[in-house]
């Protein structure tokens, strides 16, 4: 790829105008739940757009991978846009669902196939800094963020929190369309397109969940059953073989980021509600709760990247995982009204920066454990277990949360569901390392012919040193 740089601020744009959105909405939500008369959907407005990334992602791992990754950027930034427009312009909490639900499809189609550009466009020694470079996009949204959606919330209303980056979306995808084109797909990828039905069954599945636990007659049990039921029997058929055992390498990395992501969104998205209605604090002023969280996530992941050699992978990921468990305590104590507001600010920007040191980890170790032609597929498990396990997690949040709402159990019960995976984490993250590759006359496939792993290619002879993770 010749053109690199362009190639790079394009991206880095993307991810800049996505944190925007995510920060910035995060924050006003509050004030949209209420404008809307829709707290009871709070938690379906983050969970949803989850839901439907997990279809998209499956779909955009052997899209990427046969066809190239442009299409699936260009479909997956319009379907995101189109999303935003849908919110902004909602008459009802309903509505805004209903495009957050479109904006969901569309990055998770992005997201997947940024992942295939990073893997074909640049060298491997430089996929950590790259990553490094889209935990850093998020720092001046993280700075600014909260602010301006306050400002716009005031002044213009909250529906241009939505409206300003769908705008913005559309000079940087300009940029990168004339590098991202260039890059040919593989033929020979192998074809996912069979899991699609899985994840549409799961989407559907964790759909079920968020509708159960708005309603309070007796279909809430059949609802939520049935939603369980539904992502227990679709999720092992989206992932790799053991991933729910914590199989040591792809697997356990896929299971950690998903845990990681899970913990970390659920106390993120009630940190606002409860600073705003329980402490009486302004969007803005409760905003700077996660401006700090996204700072910090930025210096964790710097630091990972140029320090690295310090710690053994597994080691940053556990020191991760740690940091984001003090943060969901941090959010945890708060609940009690003498506990004041500061300790949730240092416990966040303590949990953020657990998020720096794990996420750009995960990314290069899966990378590391792609050969040419899966790393669109094995990119794609790693989002898809992510958006599982993290809609989950706010699905069973959100309907506590609901079930309880007005109460302090509500928000008790919100924040202790995020510390099971927390723990559960630092527990996985030692099973991250692959295990030595076996060789001939042990087992080993003289031949080297790779595992197929549900439609996802294994090759534990290319399981990557700390050197290549490190970059």
């Amino acid at each position: 790829m010749q053109n690199r740089r362009a190639l790079t601020i394009g991206m880095v744009s993307l991810v800049t105008f996505a944190a925007f959105e995510a920060v910035a909405v995060t924050a006003a939500m509050p004030t949209v739940a209420r404008a809307l008369d829709g707290l009871a959907l709070y938690g379906f407005t983050f969970g949803g757009p989850l839901a439907t990334s997990v279809v998209a992602m499956v779909l955009a791992g052997g899209w990427s991978d046969r066809a190239g990754p442009a299409r699936p950027t260009l479909v997956g930034v319009a379907l995101f846009c189109l999303g935003l427009l849908v919110a902004g312009l909602a008459p009802d909490m309903w509505a805004l669902v209903a495009g957050r639900l479109v904006q969901g499809f569309g990055g998770g189609l992005f997201t997947v196939a940024a992942y295939v550009v990073v893997g074909r466009a640049y060298p491997n020694d430089q996929h950590p800094r790259i990553f490094s470079a889209f935990a850093a996009a998020w720092v001046l949204p993280a700075v600014v963020g909260p602010t301006v959606a306050g400002v716009i919330v005031e002044h213009l209303g909250w529906r241009w929190v939505f409206l300003l980056v769908a705008f913005a979306s559309v000079p940087a995808t300009l940029m990168i369309w004339p590098q991202i084109r260039l890059i040919t797909g593989q033929p020979a990828a192998t074809a996912v397109n069979r899991r699609v039905p899985w994840a549409i069954g799961a989407a559907a599945s964790l759909c079920l969940l968020y509708l159960g636990g708005q309603r309070v007659d007796f279909l809430t049990l059949l609802y939520l059953g049935l939603g369980l039921a539904g992502v227990v029997f679709c999720a092992p058929r989206l992932l790799p073989r053991g991933t729910f055992r914590a199989g040591r390498g792809l697997p356990s990395v896929v299971l950690l980021r998903g845990l990681a992501g899970a913990a970390f969104v659920q106390t993120d998205v009630f940190i606002p509600l409860l600073l705003t209605r329980e402490r009486g604090l302004s969007p803005t002023l409760a905003g700077l709760t996660l401006t700090t969280g996204a700072i910090c996530w930025s210096a964790g992941s710097w630091l990972q990247a140029r320090q690295a050699q310090r710690l053994t992978s597994a080691a940053r990921l556990r020191l991760g995982l740690v940091a984001i468990a003090v943060g969901v305590v941090s959010a945890l104590s708060l609940v009690v009204p003498s506990v004041p507001v500061p300790v949730v600010l240092v416990g966040w920007a303590i949990g953020g920066f657990g998020m720096g040191l794990a996420y750009p980890t995960m990314s290069a170790l899966v990378l590391s454990l792609s050969a040419p032609g899966t790393q669109g597929a094995n990119s794609s498990a790693l989002q898809v277990g992510d958006a599982l396990l993290t809609t989950t997690v706010l699905a069973v949040g959100g309907s506590l949360f609901a079930l309880l709402v007005d109460t302090p159990a509500g928000y008790l019960a919100a924040f202790s569901v995020a510390l099971v995976p927390a723990l559960l984490g630092i527990w996985v993250a030692g099973s991250t390392t692959p295990q030595p590759p076996v060789h001939e006359g042990e087992g080993h496939d003289p031949d080297g012919v790779p595992e197929q792993v549900d439609g996802i290619e294994r090759h534990p002879e290319r399981e990557p040193s700390e050197q290549a993770v490190r970059g």
